[in-house]
């Protein structure tokens, strides 16, 4: 089990702790310091069951400021993610093939 987090993010923490309460092991990938590359992404949207702008963080000022209205590809939105991690939500439980946003945190339970 993964958790891609974002310390910094209250809903990340939120589910963090949710893992570490559950007493499951896990790895945890804070995705800013070491950030996921479009293989990375296209393999968690494939998880997450979604397509790629699902997991952008659309409100974020990089979003509104370069990207919001324009009609872009699945592969220019992952580019667009890879290229700044700050774009994508969090935090993201990832279990063999499956994935789920843990927003609100408490979807996370249904992962484990």
């Amino acid at each position: 089990m993964k958790i891609y987090h974002n310390p910094r993010c209250s809903k990340s923490r939120q589910g963090l702790a949710i893992l570490q309460e559950s007493k499951v092991d896990f790895e945890i990938v804070e995705y800013l310091k070491t950030p996921l590359t479009e293989k990375d992404i296209k393999e968690l949207v494939a998880k997450l069951n979604i397509d790629p702008i699902d997991l952008v963080r659309k409100n974020e000022a990089i979003w509104k400021e370069n990207f919001k209205g324009k009609e872009l590809s699945n592969e220019e939105v992952i580019k667009a993610m890879a290229n700044n991690p700050k774009l994508i939500e969090r935090p993201i439980v990832v279990h063999n093939d499956k994935a789920i946003i843990g927003r609100p945190p408490e979807k996370i339970i249904s992962i484990i």
